[in-house]
C-alpha cells in the first residue's frame, strides 16, 4: 500500500475543499472498497478524507417517499421498516450483498461508487483500460465468464458489482449531489456511465462532488417489487445475473413496470424492452415470458459468458412471476 495522508472532515464544505485542492485525494467512509483497492495497488490516493462524521446518516420519510442519507449503513437501511414495507426490492438486495460484517460498515453512497470486481482490473500486472487507459482489455479474449453481455465496448466489458444500485434503478431512485456549483439531483439511471471510449470514467460525478442522499419515490410498483440474485454460491458472492422487478398490476393488467439487471453490464442495466413488453398487458405467464425474451435483446457473449443470456431470460421470467403472483 502506498503512503497517504489522512484528514477527518468537520463538515461538507471542508471535505469538498480538501478534494478540490488535491486531484489524488479520495473520500473514505466505510472503506470496504477503497481500502481493498489500495492494498492491491489499484488505487493510490495521496489523501483520504474521512467523511464519517458528516450528518448524512438519516433515513427519513418525506411527503413523496423516503430520503436515505449517503452515510446510512447498508444494514440499517435493510432493517428499516419503511424500506422493507414500501421498497422490498431494496431491502432484499441489501441483504443479498456482501456479509453482515461488511453491511455493518458499508454506506449507501459508497456502495453506489464501488468499482468493478473484474479480476483484470484488480491485478496491476494485467492489461486494463479502466485502470490504465490505452493498455487494452484482457478480458475480451481472456477469462470472461463473469463479464458483460451488454453495454460494453472494445475498451471494457467489466460488470458493475452493486446489488443495491440495481434495486434502486427499479424504483426510480434519485441521487442528491453537492458540488462546486451547489446542490443537484441525478436520476440513478443517469448516474453511472457506460465505458465507451473512456472506461476510466464510471459516473457523472466530478472530482470533489459529494453524494449527500438517495431519494426513493413512493409508488405502487415499488411496494410490489422483488430482487432475485443468481450466483455461484449462496453467500458472500457477486451476481452472475440479478433482476430487480417492480410491477403495478390493477384489474389484471400491468399499469407500471420496471425491470433492472445486474451482473450483465458495466453499469446497472435498465431493461427498457422488457418493460415495454409488459406495459398494458395482462399479468400472465405468456406476458412474462415475452418480456424475459425482450430483456435479452442486443446481448452478446464473449465465449465463456454466453450462458448469461439464457440465464437472464430465465431469471427475468422467474422474478416477474414472483411480483405478478403467478404460481
Amino acid at each position: 500500500m502506498n503512503a497517504f495522508r489522512y484528514a477527518q472532515a468537520r463538515d461538507a464544505a471542508s471535505a469538498m475543499a480538501a478534494l478540490a485542492a488535491d486531484p489524488r485525494a479520495r473520500y473514505i467512509a466505510g472503506g470496504t472498497n477503497v481500502v481493498d483497492l489500495m492494498k492491491e495497488g489499484v488505487e493510490r490516493p495521496s489523501l483520504l478524507v474521512d467523511i464519517t462524521q458528516l450528518p448524512l446518516r438519516g433515513i427519513d420519510r418525506t411527503a413523496t417517499g423516503v430520503r436515505v442519507g449517503a452515510l446510512a449503513l447498508m444494514s440499517d437501511v435493510a432493517d428499516h421498516p419503511a424500506i422493507a414495507r414500501d421498497y422490498p426490492v431494496v431491502a432484499q438486495a441489501l441483504l443479498a450483498s456482501a456479509s453482515p460484517q461488511l453491511r455493518n460498515m458499508a454506506t449507501i453512497g459508497g456502495n453506489l461508487m464501488q468499482r468493478t470486481r473484474c479480476a483484470y482490473f484488480r491485478d496491476v500486472s494485467q492489461h486494463c483500460n479502466k485502470r490504465a487507459p490505452g493498455t487494452g482489455c484482457a478480458a475480451i479474449s481472456g477469462v470472461n465468464r463473469r463479464h458483460a453481455v451488454v453495454g460494453g465496448s472494445e475498451q471494457c466489458i467489466c460488470t458493475h458489482a452493486s446489488d443495491l444500485a440495481v434495486a434502486l434503478l427499479s424504483v426510480d431512485a434519485i441521487v442528491h449531489v453537492r458540488g462546486r456549483a451547489g446542490e443537484r439531483t441525478v436520476p440513478l439511471e443517469r448516474f453511472h456511465v457506460l465505458p465507451g471510449s473512456t472506461p476510466q470514467r464510471e459516473t457523472v460525478l466530478e472530482h470533489g462532488d459529494l453524494i449527500t442522499a438517495v431519494e426513493l419515490p413512493a409508488s405502487a410498483a415499488a411496494r410490489n417489487s422483488y430482487y432475485l440474485k443468481v450466483r455461484d454460491r449462496a453467500s458472500y458472492e457477486f451476481a452472475l445475473v440479478s433482476v430487480a422487478a417492480a410491477l403495478n398490476v390493477a384489474g389484471g393488467r400491468i399499469r407500471a413496470a420496471r425491470v433492472a439487471l445486474g451482473g450483465v453490464a458495466p453499469t446497472p442495466w435498465r431493461a427498457h424492452a422488457a418493460e415495454a413488453a409488459l406495459l398494458g398487458r395482462p399479468a400472465t405467464g405468456g406476458t412474462f415470458a415475452a418480456a424475459a425474451e425482450a430483456a435479452t435483446r442486443g446481448m452478446k457473449g464473449y465465449g465463456q459468458n454466453d450462458f448469461k443470456i439464457v440465464l437472464v431470460r430465465r431469471a427475468v421470467n422467474r422474478a416477474l412471476q414472483h411480483v405478478g403472483a403467478i404460481a
